[in-house]
């Protein structure tokens, strides 16, 4: 098989995965129902599979918890493959690198040859992305998770589904609606085909709207437009993931043999390198920058160059890393744990609004492994869960956090347990949750309900208003009310019912402060006291705690 068609074959790949990543994506969403009598809440695709094949996510998980999700052996596949074949998944798998190729060639069309040839060549500032490494898994040692912010799979998974499917479909369907508007029947027509053909495959099916969508998403078009300037610079320069498969591949038998005898120095090998990694022969060959795209051998016209196991040419066995640089990328990893916590946060500065998942670990252990990934935000059925900025400190920035005024948690719905990849939130049951059906001793709680009585619509303006009652999913219900006497502004009595919570009953699913018709600002809230997770953060002396919610 030619080179030619390898570089073929590697094309089609990258297509295929870059495919797949997105239809698992869009596909990260429920569609089916959860009213009684219904089939258990799933999802028929094992959407986050490619966070379970991340050797990153793997490797700084069991670094920092000392043991590894059950889902993340499924890292194999990617690893021992590299141990033989050296980065083919930066070349033909990762998405984000595929994103990152094709704008890469916008440019690189358009490049003069001596132009594009020496920014191809090898420099000293790839090395960049070998102190990151250090610095995520020297962080992730001391508990803390860097990993899921520069991690490429968590970094894509985030901005697509959190920022740029959501702004698709708006897109989409306010072109469709353009074109319904026209009143003209061939675009009419054409509107129900693309609706018919990309509605359900490419866009989400119901609108999404998730905070901070806008900076995620410029964040990711910034990563995107650095290849106008160099090709794959993400992936060249700053990949962590890219930098433990490149420490990998230093004991890959497949290798660069080069011929220096049949080197015209047309420098064509240079031309299309995507690693930077020096195929020309002459000097040394960069192994650990290589992303097997196999373009330089396939430009190469007097075959100077060749892949071939167990090469006789001896390539550079690894980074050139600098001493000191090395003993400050540990340093830096290994001081922003614990200078994190000892700033104001969860344990002095609690904020109240921080409300997670069901099923989520205790604080402490829950930003130890959550990767802000996003798969739990993107898979609620009801758009309540939401990246954080700085509600839960700086080490808990992107991860989800209940807001319980854009969506409350469906009582019988448990696909966030089933999407998280790294065991942040524990994969649960119906049952175990215990929100539906009879009263169950026992249930996960996330929190409490409040009234603010001066804005209740009953306590303060004498005015009838039980919808939050109505909304309160557990049974017997939560938010009960009472009879009571009051006075109107003639000071004529009259009866009406006024609304409590019993803290022993309220799971905090946020329904009553989703339904509340006071707009501005909601007339009950909830917080996160009460949390089963959680023994300190009670407001009972005696407080049920649920699996989920152990360390």
């Amino acid at each position: 098989m030619s080179y030619r068609t390898l570089t073929r074959l590697r094309r089609a790949s990258q297509v295929f995965f870059l495919a797949l990543f997105v239809f698992l994506l869009v596909q990260t969403e429920f569609r089916g129902s959860f009213e009684a009598g219904s089939a258990p809440a799933g999802l028929p695709y094992p959407v986050n599979w490619f966070l379970q094949i991340d050797p990153l996510v793997a490797v700084s998980h069991a670094l920092a918890n000392g043991a590894l999700y059950k889902g993340l052996l499924w890292s194999l596949v990617v690893i021992i493959p590299t141990l033989f074949l050296g980065r083919f998944f930066c070349g033909w798998v990762c998405p984000l690198g595929t994103l990152n190729h094709f704008v890469g060639s916008w440019r690189s069309e358009r490049k003069r040859g001596a132009r594009r040839i020496e920014s191809n060549r090898y420099h000293r500032w790839q090395t960049l992305k070998y102190y990151l490494l250090i610095v995520v898994l020297a962080a992730a040692v001391f508990g803390y998770q860097l990993a899921g912010i520069l991690d490429p799979i968590s970094l894509a998974v985030r901005s697509l589904g959190l920022s740029i499917l959501p702004g698709l479909r708006v897109a989409f369907y306010g072109a469709l609606d353009a074109l319904y508007a026209t009143g003209i029947g061939p675009l009419e027509f054409a509107a129900d085909a693309l609706d018919f053909v990309f509605g359900s495959v490419l866009v989400p099916s119901r609108p999404l709207y998730f905070a901070q969508g806008f900076f995620l998403g410029l964040l990711f078009f910034a990563i995107l437009a650095l290849n106008l300037r160099i090709t794959r610079f993400w992936c060249r320069a700053l990949c962590p993931l890219g930098a433990l498969l490149g420490v990998l591949s230093r004991w890959s038998i497949l290798g660069l043999e080069k011929d220096k005898g049949r080197c015209e120095d047309c420098n064509l090998c240079l031309l299309d390198c995507q690693g930077g990694d020096d195929p020309i022969p002459g000097v040394p060959w960069r192994k650990a920058e290589c992303h097997l795209c196999l373009n330089c051998v396939a430009d190469c016209p007097e075959t100077g160059i060749r892949f071939r196991f167990f090469p006789t040419s001896k390539p550079v066995e690894g980074p050139n890393l600098l001493r000191r640089r090395v003993i400050a990328s540990v340093a830096g990893g290994a001081a922003l744990a614990p200078l994190l916590k000892a700033t104001a946060g969860r344990s002095v500065a609690h904020n109240s609004r921080l409300i997670r998942p069901p099923g989520a670990v205790d604080e402490e252990h829950f930003v130890e492994r959550c990767i802000r990934c996003g798969e739990c935000m993107k898979v609620c059925p009801n758009n309540a869960l939401h990246p954080t900025l700085f509600e839960a400190g700086i080490e808990g920035i992107w991860s989800p956090v209940l807001v319980p005024r854009i969506g409350y948690c469906e009582p019988s719905c448990t696909l966030c347990g089933q999407v998280c990849p790294t065991g942040a939130i524990w994969e649960f049951t119906a049952e175990e949750k215990g929100w539906i059906g009879e009263s169950n001793s026992n249930p996960i709680s996330i929190g409490t309900a409040f009234y603010d009585r001066g804005r209740c619509l009953p306590w303060a303006m004498a005015t009838e208003c039980i919808v939050c009652e109505e909304w309160c999913p557990t049974s017997p219900k939560a938010v009960y009310l009472r009879e009571e006497t009051v006075y109107d502004a003639e000071g004529r009595a009259k009866l009406l019912r006024r609304p409590y919570v019993d803290p022993n009953r309220c799971i905090g699913c946020g329904a009553c402060e989703y339904a509340c018709p006071v707009q501005d600002r909601p007339a009950v809230y909830v917080t996160s006291i009460g949390e089963s997770r959680s023994r300190a953060n009670q407001i009972l002396l005696e407080r049920r705690r649920k699996k989920g919610g152990a360390s």
